[in-house]
């Protein structure tokens, strides 16, 4: 952690219909000064998506050697490597070669286009890499706040998030 990150406690309650999973998760992220309230939404809901008790946030942007959120095994080898925005080749291709499973969530529409017409080449490469650009319908970032609450229902790889007062539609649009 960040020496000056500022500490989110969200509690979940996860409804996917699509998995059949179904729990509620106390959770602590971490801010990173650099990170806004858009990425660390992201990350919320990149474990919601992919939520499970063995996944858990991992030291992200403050550290080159590990992804925003990973899943192990008892083992220690990586299960599920996910990373957001657009990383670099390097990234990919580490990712790649560490873990079974690599999910990419893009979600600012006009750079990651960018970023997936200029490296398609080299993301096609990679048989375990899926990338998944989230389609936000709503102001996710008036959902974040120090303490929050939140319900989330997944059916059809579409998210509802809600607190007490907003609603938030996300969509999962895969792209690899």
């Amino acid at each position: 952690m960040a020496a000056n990150a500022t500490i989110y406690k969200a509690n979940i309650n996860i409804a996917n219909m699509d998995t059949h999973y179904y729990a509620e998760h106390s959770l602590t992220l971490a801010k990173h000064p650099s990170e806004n309230d858009l990425r660390l939404m992201v990350r919320l809901l990149a474990f919601i998506f992919n939520a499970n008790e063995e996944l858990v946030f991992c030291k992200g942007i403050s550290q080159d050697d590990e992804p925003d959120i990973w899943q192990k095994n008892l083992s220690g080898d990586i299960e599920l490597w996910i990373d957001l925005g657009q990383p670099d080749e390097k990234r990919i291709k580490k990712a790649c070669g560490r873990s079974k499973k690599v999910i990419i969530y893009l979600y600012q529409e006009g750079m990651a286009e960018a970023w997936f017409k200029q490296n398609k080449k080299l993301l096609n490469r990679f048989d375990n890499l899926s990338l998944i650009y989230l389609n936000i319908e709503g102001d996710i970032e008036e959902l974040c706040d120090r303490s929050m609450s939140l319900q989330s229902n997944i059916s059809d790889a579409e998210l509802s998030l809600i607190n007490d007062e907003n609603t938030v539609l996300v969509t999962e649009v895969n792209w690899k």
